[in-house]
């Protein structure tokens, strides 16, 4: 069974810093790549970061980019999004999720989510 498990989500004034964290378990496949997504109300549901940790290939959302960074740990299948200079606007429900084949494109497998909260 393929687990999902997101943390590091909590309150941050803005300006400040958090660090999230995608534990991924149950699989052994040969080539994936896992994603960050973001859902607030009001606004689109919309995908933040993704890597593909056999060759390290990453996208990151135009709107965050120079701000957020999306790395891996494989040893651990561990995929980090460090989000800097947080505002009232990055405030989410930010999930991880994997792609099974390796585009970042068709996600199979969703977290359920933690929520991040930007005080102004």
């Amino acid at each position: 069974e393929v687990q999902l498990v997101e943390s590091g989500g909590g309150l941050v004034q803005a300006g400040g810093s958090l660090r999230l964290s995608c534990a991924a378990s149950g699989f052994t496949f040969d080539d994936y790549a896992i994603g960050w997504f973001r859902q607030a109300p009001g606004k689109e549901h919309e995908e933040v970061a993704c890597i593909s940790p056999s060759d390290g290939s990453t996208y990151i959302l135009d709107s965050v980019k120079g701000r957020f960074t999306i790395s891996s740990d494989n040893a651990k299948n561990t995929v980090y999004l460090q989000m800097n200079s947080l505002s009232p606007e990055d405030a989410a429900v930010y999930y991880c999720a994997l792609d099974s084949r390796g585009w970042c494109v068709d996600m199979d497998y969703w977290g359920k989510g933690t929520l991040v909260t930007v005080s102004s």
